[in-house]
């Protein structure tokens, strides 16, 4: 069974924590949500985990023998079935996940309307030189000339392309299943992750990215009974960010060999400025739990900040290279016309 996407994750920990609380059991509990949902993929993985528990097994045996939750989720329910605060864990694990769902959809959001504009200009390129230009150089003939320049040579690659359309169209067929290997693909949107830390315009928001991650997860692991050396190591295996990883790796060994989470977290340079006073005072208090969702939630809010205002500026500037190319374009073909036209005249 393929893997849960966050928003079903989010949704399967946020019904459970619901009936958890009210006093229901986790094996009455699966009962009643296999009731709510039809026959197919989501009734078997149900089956399953209440078949796991019927013959003596915990909540989280049945969660990892669904083979489809993450194993981040899996240590997490293992730690609050046996501690007794399932309940607890499954409240934060729906709140890790909506947020990892929504920052998915701010990504995608992101990535989609640029692509959607590129693709537009691509399409209103190709009219322009497939059938306008040709229509503009039988009016050239008619009057003794051709266009030359600039549109001459655009004219010749319309022609071109139009003599080879088949080879362009497995080209164009070849494009597309490439981004939707990308897309579609986890091996595809890994290599696209790892570009992303590499690449210019988008690592400081990739690491970004990372950190909010780290902090989200040291607040589920705390409010749900780890210690902060236990908590370092669970989260160590989210964070797949090479450089922020490196940070968290560097974190764990200061901590171990008896540092401050704080001092750590500072000198390794994962927090700074606000964030890094608010672990110093979390720490002190004995609420860094509450200070990890806190620095969370607002690095959520600079992220998709972020991306707004990189689509706010993509927009015009993409709508300004469409025009100058069209009329570029126009213009080198209109002015020789008008100039032929004012000689007949």
């Amino acid at each position: 069974m393929k893997s849960l996407s966050n928003a079903e994750l989010a949704s399967f920990c946020g019904q459970l924590a619901m009936i958890l609380r009210s006093g229901i059991s986790a094996l009455e509990g699966l009962s009643i949500m296999r009731e709510d949902i039809p026959s197919g993929d989501g009734r078997k993985l149900l089956d399953g985990m209440i078949g796991c528990m019927e013959t003596g097994g915990g909540f989280h045996e049945a969660v990892e023998a669904g083979g489809c939750f993450p194993a981040y989720m899996c240590n997490m329910v293992r730690l609050g079935d046996q501690s007794g605060r399932l309940d607890d864990v499954m409240d934060s694990l729906a709140s890790y996940y909506r947020r990892e769902d929504a920052l998915a959809r701010s990504i995608k959001s992101a990535v989609t309307y640029p692509l959607v504009m590129l693709g537009m200009m691509v399409a209103v390129m190709l009219v322009l030189i497939v059938k306008v230009l040709p229509v503009f150089n039988q009016v050239f003939q008619q009057l003794g000339a051709g266009l030359t320049g600039v549109s001459g040579a655009v004219l010749r690659m319309g022609q071109s392309m139009s003599r080879y359309s088949i080879v362009f169209v497995i080209v164009a067929l070849a494009v597309a299943a490439v981004c939707a290997y990308f897309i579609a693909t986890r091996r595809g949107r890994e290599q696209i992750r790892r570009f992303s830390t590499r690449f210019f315009g988008t690592r400081k928001l990739s690491e970004k990215i990372a950190c909010a991650r780290f902090a989200s997860g040291m607040h589920l692991a705390l409010s749900s009974g780890l210690n902060i050396d236990e908590s370092l190591d669970t989260v160590s295996r989210l964070v797949e960010h090479p450089t922020v990883g490196a940070k968290v790796q560097t974190i764990r060994r200061m901590v171990a060999e008896g540092g401050s989470l704080s001092d750590a977290i500072v000198q390794t340079g994962m927090f700074t400025g606000v964030y890094a006073r608010m672990v110093n005072i979390g720490v002190k208090t004995g609420a860094t739990d509450e200070v990890m969702r806190q620095i969370a939630e607002q690095y959520d809010e600079e992220i998709g900040e972020s991306m707004a205002s990189a689509v706010a500026k993509l927009e015009p500037t993409l709508v300004a290279v469409l025009s100058v190319a069209v009329g570029m374009i126009l213009l080198s073909v209109m002015l020789p016309l008008m100039g032929i036209m004012s000689n007949i005249g």
